[in-house]
């Protein structure tokens, strides 16, 4: 690594480290249940939208009522979605009158925004109208992350409450997130983003002349629309010469904020922050990746805050930090070594005041090596999903960290709200493994862990890898999963493997070279998709509803407390373990199995 790229990732941490603070107690503040300067300022909005809804602020509601209406509202939004998809060519704001979408692409897609995954199997500026960009994809890119961190405030009320029937109040949970925390924030982070060059407008694509005209090779089709095939039965080709280039334009830059500030990741083309009109500058890089982590990172305060101990906060965000820091600097070595395959070539892939050295290859040159290699840790890590480099081209080692960054549950951050509640299912098992060690029944935050509890806990733990490894196995063993792979033997797996860990964990990122476009892929990752995000939350809300029932248990001498070095390493060593012991013998078939193969 170069001191260069050293600078860049501690320069990064710095900036997000002093923001945790701020970031989080604003958010405590939001989700305090006492009058404060937060809710007074934005009462009277508030309560307009309650009563255009109808809803009853006042109304609390047990855990199964808080996951029915979950549900319902998610429900609700998927329908919207896959409708305007299939309706957008008579609908308005679609200058280039795109049709509608196919029925498997369009209920993939709409599973993928609701559920806060934003896979993507469609190229954006070639397929969605703008008003299917910004009613359908932009709106669930708001609810779906304020859905995570209703459901992670609903949780952290199970802690909280005493001998209780409820945990809070859906409609009030999601309102208060997307009016003071979403929208504020992403109004300041798009204006940014504009600063630098991000589109936001309404035109038609424009059409420019090339400085230098280029010849494209093109198949050669009949009146009926197939290809024309020669006498030996060979597609038959012509060369056209290209004099002139479409540049995409619209409402970018509104839909890149919420973007990466609800660990969406979904781009407005396809892309995403590689696309100069996404994400033009390092300046918009750096505010894309530190809007990543903001509300992940500040949750973690927020979370110390309404348990009454901020230094359980700080120890969840030290374990996160004790396992993201070496596998980011990990990925940044990874590129910077190099392609370990051109290392007996006449190939320089050293750094020098000339280049930049590494593996560039599927990173743009306004990035380099750090930046790039940062941002896809962060990405996976934050459940993000948004690329600014082709993870494809990414050396074995290299594409092995976004892969087990996500393998590890999306706890490492994770996504907004599921990223923190998801660790907290594992501190649960923490502590309960720690009291099987000197046999007194596990305590956590003054809540005793009893069976309910650890079986809530483990469902959580067990569904995204319990996916992950039964449809890698269904593609792997499908010929229509197999079809879609681009590249032979243990890369070919690894784009397998990677498509279905990113569904799976909601993260959305690809790794390139799949086709993942056809009815086979749609289907399997929709799945994954589906299951992954309401099982969980369902799971990890009947937690939080037989938690509040709980009366508070005073600490004793036997209590193990949960905010010291010794805890921190204890659940990172179980987020580690479940992670490595999982998916070990599948990372051996992939990445690892190709660096054995490339570094001979």
């Amino acid at each position: 690594m170069t001191t260069n790229d050293l600078l860049q990732v501690a320069i990064y941490l710095i900036v997000l480290l002093l923001l945790v603070k701020p970031m989080g107690g604003y958010m405590a503040l939001v989700f305090a249940e006492t009058p404060n300067g937060v809710l007074r300022a934005g009462r009277r909005v508030e309560s307009l939208l309650y009563r255009l809804s109808g809803v009853r602020a006042e109304q609390q509601m047990s855990w199964r009522r808080y996951a029915i209406a979950m549900l319902v509202f998610n429900m609700a939004g998927l329908v919207v979605v896959y409708a305007l998809q299939r309706f957008q060519q008579w609908l308005p704001l679609n200058p280039q009158h795109f049709g509608a979408v196919a029925p498997d692409s369009a209920i993939n897609t709409a599973i993928s925004f609701v559920s806060n995954t934003n896979w993507q199997g469609y190229a954006g500026e070639s397929t969605m109208s703008y008003l299917t960009q910004m009613l359908g994809l932009a709106v669930q890119n708001f609810l779906s992350a304020a859905t995570g961190i209703a459901v992670l405030v609903a949780v952290v009320r199970g802690f909280v409450r005493r001998s209780a029937d409820s945990i809070g109040n859906f409609w009030v949970d999601m309102t208060r997130s997307t009016l003071y925390i979403l929208v504020p924030f992403s109004l300041v982070i798009a204006l940014l983003l504009a600063s630098q060059g991000v589109v936001q407008n309404f035109r038609s694509y424009v059409d420019v002349p090339l400085m230098e005209h280029t010849t494209a090779i093109e198949t050669v089709k009949n009146a009926a629309g197939n290809t024309v095939k020669d006498a030996a039965g060979k597609d038959v080709t012509k060369a056209t010469m290209v004099t002139t280039q479409t540049l995409p334009m619209g409402p970018a830059a509104s839909q890149i904020a919420i973007k990466q500030l609800g660990t969406n990741g979904g781009g407005f083309f396809n892309a995403n922050s590689a696309h100069p009109y996404e994400n033009p500058t390092p300046f918009s890089n750096f505010i894309e990746m530190l809007a990543i982590f903001l509300i992940p990172a500040g949750l973690c305060f927020t979370f110390g805050s309404m348990v009454g101990d901020r230094r359980q906060g700080w120890a969840i965000l030290a374990t996160m930090l004790l396992i993201f820091v070496p596998l980011a600097l990990g990925a940044v070595a990874a590129e910077q070594a190099g392609n370990p395959a051109l290392h007996g070539l006449a190939v320089d892939q050293q750094a020098s005041t000339l280049q930049a050295g590494g593996n560039m290859e599927g990173k743009e040159t306004r990035f380099g090596i750090a930046a790039s290699g940062l941002f896809t840790a962060i990405t996976t890590a934050a459940s993000c999903g948004a690329v600014n480099n082709m993870h494809d081209s990414l050396t074995p080692l290299g594409s092995l960290v976004p892969m087990w960054l996500m393998q590890l549950g999306e706890v490492i951050f994770g996504g907004v709200g599921s990223g923190l509640y998801g660790m907290l299912a594992f501190a649960v098992v923490a502590v309960f493994i720690a009291g099987l060690m000197v046999g007194r029944t596990p305590e956590y935050l003054g809540k005793k862990i009893e069976a309910h509890e650890m079986k809530m806990a483990s469902l959580a733990v067990l569904v995204p890898c319990a996916l992950v490894v039964t449809c890698t196995a269904i593609a792997v063993a499908t010929p229509a999963g197999v079809a879609g792979v681009a590249n032979p033997g243990a890369h070919g797996f690894s784009e397998m493997l990677y498509a279905v860990t990113s569904a799976s964990n909601n993260n959305g990122s690809a790794f390139g070279g799949l086709s993942a476009n056809t009815p086979f892929w749609n289907v399997l990752l929709g799945v994954c998709m589906y299951f992954s995000r309401f099982l969980l939350a369902i799971a990890m809300l009947a937690m939080a509803g037989s938690l509040a029932a709980k009366r508070h248990v005073p600490p004793s001498a036997g209590t193990l407390p949960t905010h010291t070095p010794l805890f921190v390493t204890l659940l990172a060593c179980v987020v580690i373990v479940v992670g490595a012991l999982t998916f070990l013998p599948a990372l051996a078939l992939g990445p690892i199995a190709e660096f054995l193969m490339s570094a001979h």
